[in-house]
């Protein structure tokens, strides 16, 4: 059309605004030092053209009244004189409009309107189609950022993780110069620290901010996300050291919320003016729920944590306390609970045992006499041999712990040594008669050390062996009463556990 220049404008329906895209110049250099050059609805030719939808021709734009150039614009059209704008439309709606401009006076025919018109409506269409698929894409990569960040969420229940994930994508759609997620502390029912990218100073990380206090804070309550374009202008603006600090000048905040409780706050922080889209906020409050249930589903898991450790904790305070009330009631063996259970762990990490299997082993020492709760006082505690129906009855203490602790499902991992501590290596023990590696390796560890601890302890009915005497009768019962194996890994570390004692040569 031989114009001396030309420029685009497109609607933005986030500010409600016709912006400016760029303009060319004659020779077919695209300039954008003008563009974000904006006109409101109905603001001189730009804003007749997109609100009527019809083409505007001015012969001499300095005499016309329609025409109110924006400060920016008045140097680009000092030497032109005469244009035409026309609307570009997509399914028929006005979506932008395109000028036209001349250095003198130029008189369109209707044959250069029928034209301008068609590659109007050609180029409308075309910047509609690219939208629609930028927004496609756009679509795209926010859905496929969402299933990056709930599978962060699923396959981790350390919210850290899942934080981070979160604003690295929040970042990327959102932009934004720094960022960060604030977590409740229902102690002081404020928002404190919990992950932050992107500033500049320790600031954010010492900040916190009171619920109901504040404009944010009151917002916050009411779950309402919240934008700030201008945070010189906010009416209450906490965390002024840190805006001024790091040169903020925008911000973005969303409530973190689920199933109707707040858990924190995600917010977004810009050095530049920022006016985010619909769309886009649409697409914080899908992180920001993201958000919500990763750190939900963190703090369930730690709670879980915490209940389980205490209740097993609770449980082995329990099984301690039997175990000294066993003690007690068989005052001729007080304190060998707890030395025969350090001495079968210290033999079972020598073995290469496992520490979840070194759990099962503790607790099954522990109660490894608790079936002479059966027993009764008579038999026990009978001074001198006890008759053959008598002993009958004492071998069957194995079996009343294995009916005692078998109905508790926590315990019966541990079942191992309470029931076949009275095994022997040759079959000759009691109550099964088990032999060899039929018995379990708790049971085979654990018996070594019991007898090692009753031979060098004083009983009512002797003096305690000496350690040297008790090595040599283990030595001799390899094979027999004992797994060998194991006898001699126990004699293998005797010495570090007993340093004055003195391991003979063979």
């Amino acid at each position: 059309m031989n114009a001396a220049a030309g420029s685009i404008y497109l609607w933005e329906e986030a500010s409600g605004e016709w912006v400016s895209q760029g303009w060319m110049t004659a020779d077919g250099r695209w300039q954008t030092d003008t563009a974000d050059l904006r006109h409101r609805p109905g603001q001189g030719v730009t804003g007749w053209v997109g609100e009527r939808g019809e083409i505007y021709v001015t012969t001499d734009w300095r005499a016309d009244p329609t025409n109110q150039p924006l400060p920016h614009e008045l140097e680009f059209l000092q030497r032109l004189t005469s244009g035409i704008s026309l609307p570009l439309k997509a399914e028929a709606r006005v979506i932008g409009v395109m000028h036209l401009w001349y250095a003198g006076t130029h008189d369109f025919n209707e044959n250069e309107k029928r034209l301008l018109t068609a590659i109007a409506d050609m180029a409308g269409n075309a910047i509609q189609r690219a939208r629609l698929h930028e927004e496609t894409q756009r679509h795209l990569e926010q859905l496929q950022s969402l299933q990056t960040i709930d599978q962060a969420i699923t396959s981790s229940l350390d919210p850290r993780v899942s934080l981070n994930i979160l604003l690295e994508h929040t970042f990327h759609h959102l932009g934004g110069d720094a960022g960060g997620v604030l977590l409740l502390n229902p102690v002081f029912y404020a928002l404190e620290y919990a992950a932050g990218r992107g500033f500049r100073s320790l600031h954010y990380k010492r900040f916190s901010l009171s619920l109901g206090e504040g404009d944010l804070g009151r917002e916050l309550l009411a779950h309402h996300l919240v934008v700030i374009p201008d945070l010189s202008r906010a009416s209450s603006v906490s965390r002024r050291e840190l805006i001024e600090a790091e040169g903020f000048v925008s911000q973005v905040i969303a409530p973190l919320v689920v199933k109707g409780q707040l858990k924190g706050a995600l917010e977004i922080f810009y050095r530049t003016p920022y006016s985010p889209t619909l769309e886009q906020l649409n697409f914080f409050e899908g992180l920001a729920r993201q958000a919500a249930i990763a750190i939900d589903n963190g703090q369930l898991f730690e709670n879980l944590q915490r209940a389980n450790l205490e209740l097993s904790l609770a449980y082995d305070e329990t099984i301690e306390g039997w175990s000294r009330a066993l003690d007690l009631r068989d005052k001729e063996t007080e304190g060998h609970t707890q030395r025969v259970t350090d001495l079968t762990l210290k033999l079972a990490q020598a073995m290469n045992v496992s520490s979840a299997d070194l759990v099962h082993i503790r607790r099954g020492a522990l109660l490894h006499d608790i079936g002479k709760m059966g027993v009764p006082d008579s038999i026990l505690f009978k001074e001198g041999p006890l008759t053959d129906e008598e002993g009958a009855i004492m071998r069957q203490h194995p079996q009343f712990a294995y009916d005692m602790l078998s109905p508790i499902e926590y315990l019966r991992p541990a079942l191992d040594i309470p029931y076949c501590h009275h095994e022997k290596w040759d079959g000759s023990g009691y109550p099964r008669g088990l032999k060899g590696e039929e018995i379990p390796l708790a049971a085979r560890l654990f018996a070594i050390a019991d007898v090692w601890d009753a031979l060098t302890s004083d009983r009512p009915y002797r003096k305690a062996w000496s350690q040297q005497e008790a090595f040599e009768y283990l030595q001799k019962e390899a094979g027999k009463s004992f797994d060998p194996q194991v006898v001699q890994t126990f004699l293998n570390i005797l010495p570090g556990l007993y340093p004055p004692l003195k391991v003979k040569d063979g």
